[in-house]
């Protein structure tokens, strides 16, 4: 066999020469091949390695990582490998590698909607019981519901994240509200257009309108799946009904009258913190960032002090005659079935979600912890004065619909929920949900 640049040298040749030189060669990449199976062998033979494959952050779970290893004195060591950056592109390489039962996969940092098509195919690796239950005492709830499938935890909680709502102290005070009180949505619109301002929401056409929309429905009582365990066939929507036209009616609203300002339809979470810094800044409803991102802007001279100085956070506004159910985000941690240390994998996560590790991680990378107690500590409460506001959120926090077929649903809403301005109450919860039944049963394409 002939290789690049051999120069022909394992090639036939009549002469001697070349058989003696093939000789030495061949000897010697046998004794090459020798030293690279003592070398493998001895290296099985050190700490097992586990992967890590971590959401894109500000790189504090490689410190996490190199901390647990460190703790773990010669247990196993664990390397991190970086998904790419959007949920859905994490979602399709998680899912085609571990369809292929790729053994590499120990431990994945996963966005708690694709929780369930993982689970279901049995791609994630069974929760001990002891596991579970150290891993989930004292853990908010809604990362806890995020983190279950079938009534059983397949991942583990490890930091959460929700949805406040953030107001201009000025302009509640000029438009006599009460902030100490639950808020609505109706208030919220009335208010922003009695002080000529506008309200901050995310409109566009991706997963932060899925998140907004389920936020409606949940506090109206309502929910989009009805029997989000059922298979894709048998799936029940509940948008046809009072709590999806009294959702669609707060989108509607806030398109039709002007208040969500013109860029609405293109607007997602850093948008909306950009308006809400802005003149015309009133309220707003968006992740915890906003605040160390605002801070950051003073910092840097960007944004005024004052603007800061006139930040207020209180409860995600609730629909009118409805329940708080905020939104609920961040990830969860889960084996892989096919991971040759699983058990090891479990001891390391047990380390990682720790709640001092957790706290570390939400004032050095900005993700809020999953456990209460991390936010006992001094320097989570320093560096985000709403903490308690945000550990309350993540109790009464409704996860979006828990099915396998998340994709699908998440994908229908965008598109017939879109744009705003073409929502209307009477319609457009029921041609959503007969739109995403057609796509579950296969007689649409998305």
């Amino acid at each position: 066999m002939r290789t690049p640049g051999s120069g022909g040298l394992l090639s036939p040749s009549p002469h001697l020469g070349g058989l003696v030189r093939r000789r030495r060669i061949l000897g010697a990449s046998l004794g090459l091949a020798v030293a690279a199976s003592v070398s493998a062998c001895a290296a099985e033979a050190g700490p097992p390695t586990l992967t890590w494959y971590i959401n894109p952050d500000a790189g504090g779970q490689a410190r996490l990582a190199q901390t647990c290893t460190e703790e773990a004195d010669g247990a196993y060591v664990i390397e991190t490998s970086l998904l790419p950056r959007d949920a859905a592109g994490q979602r399709e390489q998680l899912a085609r590698r571990l369809a292929a039962k790729d053994a590499s996969i120990d431990i994945m940092s996963l966005d708690p909607p694709f929780v369930p098509e993982l689970a279901v195919p049995g791609f994630l690796a069974p929760v001990p019981e002891d596991v579970a239950r150290s891993t989930t005492e004292g853990v908010v709830q809604g990362a806890v519901d995020s983190a279950t499938w079938e009534g059983e935890l397949v991942a583990i909680p490890f930091w959460a994240n929700t949805q406040l709502l953030w107001y201009r102290k000025s302009v509640a005070e000029a438009a006599g509200l009460d902030m100490t009180q639950p808020v609505t949505w109706q208030q919220l619109i009335d208010a922003a257009q009695s002080q000529d301002k506008l309200l901050a929401v995310q409109g566009q056409r991706g997963e932060s309108l899925t998140v907004w929309i389920n936020a409606l429905v949940a506090s109206a009582g309502g929910q989009i799946l009805t029997n989000p365990e059922s298979p894709a066939e048998d799936l029940e929507l509940g948008l046809a009904s009072d709590a999806g036209s009294q959702a669609a009616a707060v989108i509607s609203e806030i398109a039709d009258t002007g208040v969500g300002g013109p860029g609405l339809p293109t607007e997602d979470e850093p948008a909306s913190l950009t308006l809400f810094q802005g003149d015309q800044g009133s309220f707003m409803v968006n992740w915890p960032f906003v605040y160390s991102s605002t801070v950051t802007a003073v910092e840097s001279g960007a944004v005024d002090q004052a603007v800061l100085d006139d930040f207020g956070w209180t409860a995600y506004p609730v629909v009118e005659g409805g329940e708080p159910a905020p939104p609920v985000g961040g990830i969860a941690l889960g084996v892989g079935a096919f991971s040759r240390h699983a058990d090891l994998a479990y001891e390391a996560i047990e380390c990682i979600v720790r709640p001092e590790h957790q706290a570390e991680y939400m004032v050095t990378d900005g993700n809020p912890a999953a456990h209460t107690e991390a936010y006992e500590d001094p320097e989570v409460q320093e560096a985000y004065p709403m903490y308690a506001e945000i550990r309350d959120s993540l109790d009464q926090a409704v996860p979006r619909p828990q099915t396998p077929y998340y994709n699908e649903v998440s994908s229908g809403l965008q598109q017939t929920w879109y744009p705003p301005d073409e929502v209307e109450p009477e319609t457009t919860p029921e041609r959503s949900e007969n739109f995403i039944t057609s796509v579950l049963r296969g007689e649409s394409l998305l």
